[in-house]
């Protein structure tokens, strides 16, 4: 199983890149978690640039999620949001809407910030927007307030609480992918 992991922070000690690595500490076998580092690289959003194939950088996004099994999203907030250039590439990924490559792919929100409330608006605008693109948006909820307590001076995650609150968010992704089998009544 393959999870595309991406982070809406530009920064390059930014905590939700960090939670993203330790994520992939914490993958079971199996599962491997690709670390998306392409959002810098996405032009703004320009409808009359919206053709196909579209720019570059975009067509490489499309692909990298296209590819994956599901997708693994920890952002800051900005603004009470999202941050502006996580929006703008899920913008160009909604595209075409009735088939773009979000669309029943398994996705999950976290988030971080160093304030007291780690994000919990933009995880929910973030969740909003990518239930509205169509994505299978699993029921995870980890919102890391005052992050740089969290980390080491390396960027690893030294808070054993949110280690486990984060394995527990995978594992509910993971489920999205591979669900439980059903099991089927059969008449005597």
């Amino acid at each position: 199983m393959r999870i595309l992991a991406v982070s809406g922070s530009l920064r390059s000690g930014s905590y939700n890149t960090c939670l993203l690595r330790a994520l992939r500490e914490e993958a079971p076998e199996g599962v491997e978690i690709d670390l998306w580092a392409g959002l810098a690289t996405i032009p703004a959003y320009d409808a009359d640039d919206d053709v196909v194939p579209g720019p570059d950088a975009v067509e490489e996004l499309r692909s990298v999620v296209r590819e994956a099994d599901a997708v693994f999203f920890s952002t800051p907030e900005y603004n009470s949001s999202i941050p502006g250039a996580l929006k703008n590439a899920l913008d160009w990924a909604s595209r075409p809407i009735a088939t773009n490559v979000f669309r029943n792919k398994p996705v999950a929100v976290i988030s971080a910030s160093a304030g007291a409330f780690g994000g919990v608006w933009s995880a929910a605008e973030l969740r909003k927007v990518l239930g509205a693109m169509g994505s299978r948006v699993a029921d995870v909820e980890l919102a890391v307030g005052h992050a740089g307590e969290k980390f080491d001076e390396e960027g690893h995650l030294i808070d054993d609480d949110v280690r486990e609150t984060l394995r527990e968010g995978l594992e509910a992704l993971i489920s999205e992918v591979t669900p439980a089998p059903v099991a089927l009544e059969v008449e005597a």
